[in-house]
């Protein structure tokens, strides 16, 4: 059986953004951990306009095709790590209006989170915990959280920029906890959604 494969999605666009740094951490240590591949999808990559459907794809194929794109892409994975910064105590509208350019593709799979900012994003990644409901996603509980001295500490703002080893001894422990429910979740989602297409067919 092959293993779940995951999307880890830099939740930003700016050129001047950080999120690079966490995505590439929190991928190399799923591939560490062995159960999961991982890949980064950047949204920045995709030039997604803002939301002009006539409908979610829920209810009818998009148009544009750097929306399907998107779609066909994220359609490759069995679950998704959002690496997420805060804005004015939400996700940034990037990420929103990514998030909105599909919806059958997020069905049946997990979401886990990794927040980074003064308070860790966590304001943004609850706001996140409520649409992955809205789009069928499972929600996984533990998460990682980069904020206050932590994330002075690693991010260019508080200096020169360090790796973020120098504080695995905070974060490390939330990094396996997610990872560990991500990688049951993925596997059970992935199971589930291969019964339902074959009872389908």
């Amino acid at each position: 059986m092959t293993k779940p494969r995951i999307a880890v999605i830099l939740g930003t666009t700016r050129p001047s953004r950080w999120g690079h740094v966490p995505a590439d951490w929190i991928k190399s240590r799923i591939e560490a951990d062995g159960r999961l591949d991982a890949d980064i999808l950047d949204i920045a990559d995709y030039d997604l306009p803002m939301f002009d459907e006539m409908a979610s794809n829920k209810w009818m194929p998009s148009q544009n095709p750097n929306a399907v794109k998107w779609q066909e892409d994220l359609a490759k994975y069995d679950g998704y790590v959002f690496v997420v910064a805060e804005y004015n105590h939400s996700i940034s509208g990037a990420l929103k209006n990514a998030l909105d350019q599909a919806f059958l593709e997020w069905n049946h799979k997990p979401a886990a989170m990794v927040g980074y900012g003064g308070v860790g994003a966590a304001r943004a990644v609850e706001h996140l915990r409520l649409i992955a409901v809205e789009l069928s996603m499972v929600n996984v509980a533990p998460a990682v959280h980069i904020g206050g001295g932590d994330f002075i500490k690693v991010h260019p703002l508080g200096g020169d920029p360090k790796p973020l080893s120098e504080i695995e001894a905070s974060i490390g422990a939330s990094a396996d906890a997610m990872i560990g429910e991500l990688a049951w979740w993925a596997g059970l989602l992935k199971d589930a959604r291969a019964e339902k297409q074959k009872a389908a067919a």
